[in-house]
């Protein structure tokens, strides 16, 4: 059984109306990155986002894909579909271990500084023929947090390129704050429930084609989604969320943190590796 929760998985519109947050991008300061390099940190502020970076080889990537496989078929046969293994990290032991991984802390500890929280983990994942697409949108419009620091760790499961609906970013808009966005229903098509419209001021879009084992890098306000995946390969991916540790979480999404980097600081959880793999 999944550990006891006292967040809100999914908060409502309301909810984060009623939340004061700061919804602006905060660069990164690093100074002195021991994994990236000066002018990655330099590229991540100026356009959002970093790839690829290789996360594992392909023998651990092909290990990652049998779990996976395993995964899925166990929540398939409780009735749920491929996007509903959430904040997987509070259950499965397995997805905790990559959560807390040396190389992948090492990349947002460079760019969010020495006290890091891991906080979500998602298995985004479009089976062959897929009919919905993750329409534009920018994280931070769904998360309790502020200030607006988060970055997300895209991992290919698969390979993820252009033909199986691989994600893709519109570099610099990161640093246009909080952007007007209208609600839609998941029965239209779309795996979220928002739509950052008039994405085409915004310029042409680069495409995060990926190994099985790479992953990107990306900040919270950046637009980003991807296509439906209308080819005969799945593509997954496995979405691992970080923030520093002076970000406060409301609605009780401090529960779900778990101190990756630096000191515990009190505003946040600090949960256990669970059991269950």
């Amino acid at each position: 059984m999944a550990p006891p929760t006292t967040f809100q998985a999914v908060p409502g519109q309301d909810e984060l109306a009623g939340m004061a947050r700061d919804l602006s991008f905060h660069p990164s300061t690093a100074a002195d990155p021991k994994v990236l390099t000066r002018e990655q940190v330099e590229r991540f502020n100026r356009d959002g986002y970093l790839k690829p970076f290789r996360i594992f080889t392909e023998e651990e990537a092909a290990d990652l894909r049998r779990y996976f496989d395993g995964l899925l078929a166990r929540y398939t046969a409780e009735g749920k579909d491929s996007y509903s293994i959430s904040s997987a990290h509070l259950r499965h032991g397995r997805v905790w271990d990559i959560l807390t991984h040396p190389r992948v802390v090492g990349i947002v500890s460079d760019l969010l500084g020495p006290s890091v929280i891991g906080w979500g983990s998602h298995f985004f994942c479009k089976m062959p023929g897929d009919g919905k697409a993750v329409s534009w949108h920018q994280d931070a419009s769904y998360w309790p947090l502020t200030p607006s620091k988060a970055v997300t760790v895209w991992l290919a499961v698969d390979d993820a390129d252009r033909g199986n609906a691989a994600m893709r970013f519109l570099p610099g808009t990161h640093v246009l704050g909080h952007l007007t966005y209208k609600l839609s229903e998941t029965d239209e098509g779309n795996v979220l429930n928002q739509t950052v419209p008039g994405i085409d001021e915004y310029g042409d879009p680069v495409y995060a084609e990926l190994r099985a084992g790479e992953a990107s890098v990306h900040a919270d306000l950046l637009l980003h989604g991807s296509e439906a995946n209308t080819s005969s390969r799945r593509r997954c991916g496995l979405t691992l969320r970080y923030t520093p540790g002076d970000v406060r979480a409301g609605l009780g999404w401090h529960d779900k943190g778990v101190v990756v980097a630096g000191d515990p600081p009190a505003h946040w959880g600090n949960r256990p590796r669970p059991t269950e793999e």
